[in-house]
Parts: C-alpha cells; sequence; structure tokens
C-alpha cells in the first residue's frame, strides 16, 4: 500500500492515527503537526509504522515521533514495546549506530568567557578529539582486556582508568553501563573496527559543540539541572562508532535466519527479528550491550578530552572550569522495562530507534538528584540553530513507553544536501552567524547544513504540545565540531 493511500486519522493538534487493518496487531500513533504530516506523507516511514505493527508480541502501539524520517525496518523516531514473554527482537528497530547518545555537559563558565577565543577554542577541540570516517582514536589504546572491561562495564571502565568521576556515572542513562552484555558474542571484526576508534566522534551527523543557554522555559527544573541563563554547555553526540555498526550488521544475517527458523511472518524482511526468548535473541541482546557500553566509554573519553581542553586554552584548573555531566541518553536501543499497559504492570522489551527515553518524575531508575523532576531529554538540533533540554512526564510515561523525540529529523538526503550546498561557502556562512565550524571533511558539512533538517523548534513544540515531554531551555551553537 502506498503511504498516501493508508489509512490515516487525525486525533487532535499532535496526534495522528494509523487505524490497525490487515496483518496489524495495533493501532499505528503518529506524533506530528499539520504541517509535518505532509511532509512525512512524502517518504514510506509511515509505511513502516504499519510494518512494526504486525510484529509478534508488539503492544500499545508502533509509534512514531515527530522527526520520523524512512530508515532500515522500523523507521527513525520509531518507538515499539514488545511482551517479553511472547515478543521479539528485532536489530532494525535499534539500528546501526547502537547506543547513538547524546552527553550534555554544563559549566561554571558563561558564554562571555570565550568571547574572542571561541575559534580558538573551536580548533583545540578538533585537534584532540578524532573525528572522520575511520577515525582512531588518541586518548588510550586498548589491549584485549581494556576492550574487555570496555564491553562489559562502558563508562564505569573510563572511569576507573581516570577518564572521569564517579558522578559522572550518577548523570548517565544506566549509569553508564548495561548490565547483561556479553562479549563472547562480538565478532573478531566487530572487536577489529572497534579497538582504534574509543574516544572519537565519527563522521555524518556525529559533533561536539560548544553551546550557551539561550532561552529558559522552566526556571525551577532549569535550576535543579544545574542551567543559567548564558552559560557554556558543550553536547556530544556520538555513538558505539564500527563496532556497533559490525554488531547489527553481523546479526541481521543471523535474524533473517531465525525469523525463518521460528516461523515469523514479516511484512518487510529488514524486520528480521527472533523470539525474545530464543538463542539468536539473548545472543544479539549480549552484543548489542556491550556494542552499548563502547559507546558510553566513547562518550565519557570524549568528556575527558573536552574536559583537558579547555582547561588547556584557558589555562584554568579542570576544577574551576566546573565542567560537569547534566546527562547522557541512549537513542538506538532495545531495554527491558517494566510498563502499564491496560491497567498491568508488564515487563516488556522497548525498542528506540532515534528516540529518547523520557522516564516521568518519581522513576526507581532515575538518579536519587534527578528522581522528583524526571528524567533530562537532550534534542540536538542542526549546526545552524538550536538545540533544546527538556524533561519526561506523567504523559509520556503512560503513552509512548516513556519515550521522546532525539533530534530534528532530516528533510533532504545526504545526495540531496550535497546538491544543494554545491558551490556554498559553509564555513563563513556559519561564521557569520558567530558559529565556528571544523571538519575533517567539506563532504560532510555539505551533507550536514542546517536545512537539511527540519527545524527542531517544529519537533519540540509537538512533543511538549502533545505533555510527552516539557521544554526546559535552549541551547544556541557557538563552535561545531564535526566528522
Amino acid at each position: 500500500m502506498k503511504t498516501h493511500q493508508l489509512p490515516l486519522e487525525r486525533i487532535d493538534s499532535h496526534r495522528w492515527r494509523i487505524p490497525r487493518h490487515g496483518g496489524m496487531k495495533v493501532d499505528g500513533l503518529v506524533f506530528a503537526s499539520d504541517a509535518m504530516m505532509q511532509t512525512i506523507r512524502g517518504d514510506q516511514s509511515l509505511q513502516q509504522v504499519v510494518n512494526v505493527a504486525h510484529l509478534p508480541g508488539i503492544v500499545g502501539h508502533s509509534i512514531a515521533m515527530p522527526d520520523i524520517h524512512w530508515g532500515y525496518g522500523f523507521p527513525i523516531g520509531g518507538v515499539a514495546a514488545f511482551d517479553a514473554r511472547d515478543g521479539v527482537i528485532s536489530p532494525g528497530g535499534i539500528g546501526y549506530d547502537i547506543n547513538c547518545g547524546v552527553r550534555l555537559l554544563g559549566s561554571g563558565l558563561s558564554r562571555h568567557d570565550v568571547q574572542g577565543r571561541m575559534r580558538e577554542v573551536a580548533e583545540s577541540l578538533f585537534r584532540n578529539i578524532p573525528s572522520g570516517v575511520g577515525a582512531r582514536q588518541q586518548t588510550v589504546r586498548l589491549s584485549h582486556a581494556d576492550l574487555q572491561g570496555v564491553l562489559k562495564r562502558g563508562a564505569g571502565w573510563a572511569v576507573s582508568q581516570g577518564y572521569g568521576a564517579p558522578r559522572d556515572l550518577e548523570h548517565t542513562e544506566e549509569s553508564g553501563c548495561l548490565a547483561g552484555a556479553e562479549p563472547q558474542y562480538v565478532s573478531q571484526r566487530a572487536l577489529e573496527r572497534g579497538r582504534p576508534q574509543l574516544g572519537s566522534i565519527g563522521s555524518g551527523n556525529h559533533f561536539v559543540e560548544v553551546d550557551y543557554v539561550a532561552e529558559i522555559y522552566d526556571e525551577q527544573v532549569a535550576g535543579a539541572l544545574g542551567l543559567f541563563k548564558d552559560q557554556l554547555a558543550i553536547t556530544i553526540h556520538t555513538g558505539s562508532r564500527g563496532l556497533g555498526y559490525q554488531v547489527c550488521d553481523d546479526s541481521i544475517k543471523t535474524m533473517q535466519r531465525a525469523a525463518q527458523q521460528y516461523g515469523i511472518a514479516i511484512p518487510d524482511r529488514q524486520l528480521c527479528c527472533a523470539p525474545l526468548n530464543s538463542p539468536p535473541a539473548r545472543e544479539y541482546i549480549g552484543a548489542m550491550y556491550s556494542a552499548a557500553n563502547f559507546a558510553f566509554a566513547n562518550r565519557q573519553l570524549i568528556t575527558h578530552t573536552v574536559r583537558e581542553t579547555f582547561a588547556e586554552v584557558l589555562q584554568r584548573s579542570a576544577r574551576d572550569l566546573r565542567i560537569e555531566v547534566i546527562y547522557d541518553v541512549c537513542h538506538n536501543i532495545g531495554k527491558f522495562e517494566t510498563h502499564t499497559v491496560e491497567g498491568q504492570a508488564r515487563r516488556l522489551c522497548v525498542h528506540r530507534k532515534g528516540a529518547t527515553r523520557a522516564l516521568a518524575p518519581g522513576h526507581p531508575q532515575l538518579p536519587a538528584v534527578y528522581r522528583d523532576l524526571g528524567q533530562p531529554v537532550l534534542i540536538p538540533g542542526d549546526m545552524g540553530r538550536y538545540s533544546y533540554v527538556l524533561i519526561g512526564t506523567r504523559q509520556g510515561g503512560e503513552e509512548t513507553f516513556a519515550s521522546s523525540c532525539h533530534g530534528a529529523g532530516r528533510l533532504m538526503s545526504r545526495t540531496q544536501a550535497k546538491k544543494s550546498a554545491r558551490g556554498r561557502p559553509i564555513v563563513q556562512e556559519l561564521e557569520a552567524q558567530g558559529i565556528y565550524v571544523r571538519s575533517a571533511g567539506r563532504a560532510t558539512l555539505m551533507e550536514e547544513i542546517p536545512e537539511a533538517y527540519k527545524d527542531v523548534r517544529d519537533v519540540v513544540d509537538v512533543v511538549h504540545g502533545a505533555g510527552i515531554s516539557r521544554k526546559v531551555v535552549q541551547l544556541r551553537p557557538l563552535g561545531v565540531i564535526k566528522g
């Protein structure tokens, strides 16, 4: 069925329903404005929402966030929860960049403290943090035992080696480590790809960005998070690099065989999956959690380099700079959680692909410092506009399995963006706005031009208006390091 022929019902100004039909086991639920829906209809992402609703054991709805766009199997911006006993796990619902995520660092600095120094800051960050396709680490060289420690312990391994402090872990989703990682299920090829890449950002839409707090929408929550007007903040967006990609690639082949073995009918072979209680699923989860822990450790090492770089440029001690982790969130992940479905608490495997966990106030998995607030939700935009910090809500906990959007969402393919940017002085355009950009190559900048993305303000307004997350602050960029 073509996307424009799908049955689609407008629920309210922020929600749309795709009624259950054909082999769908649940309805589709899409968060979008009227204007966004016109764009969303232009690709196959809504059909992917329908396809996901066919999978065994799915509960609630097949959900799409307003940054939805076409992806492998699941749409990017897709959320689906599967019963832990009767459901499945699908690598297409987690993605190739396992635990691609965002870490926000606050500081004791004002943007005025770097006035006239941002070019130097950007140059130093670019020099100190490896970036680009195949970028190889400079921070630490991993022995086999070290790499096993990374895969089992995540950010905790990095802190134990002196790359940060225990407080960093307290402000990281799952304390920076997913229990249940089984490195023995990670292929040798994945290990080889990951070993030289710890502490690097890679390419594409990954970045390290120096921002300032431009707008505050909720003074009380912002204060509790340690954010204040004009504060200098640093955003780190990267994941598990080549290791995670290889884990996904390896698992696709296994899951295609598993779907046939267990007689699972799927409308798209990219939705290959296995029952959660089967050996193929357990092996994939063990490898996927290992890759997720690599990503946590990766962002932890980059945090260490950011702290050292600011101390070097500003000639101030790290303690004086007070560069602290506000929070660190996963995007592409599948996790076992307990949620209420039709009045009953059920253990579920929640797939979030290009979506962010957004726990409600009082949730026991939140660190004590944020338990009364809800989970910080970090939503980066494009390199020329703004990003947002939101907070989880009870509405989101009830309606979306505590999930929110994860970014702006692409409007143009990378090929289209390159065509649009051909001949343009992108670096100079951004410098004219007071944003200093460094990149390993011009191709990445062309692919990542601001207009290649939806305006993240529109995306955030939908999740805020729908009540599934609430706006706290807006951040604006001063300097961007790209792959």
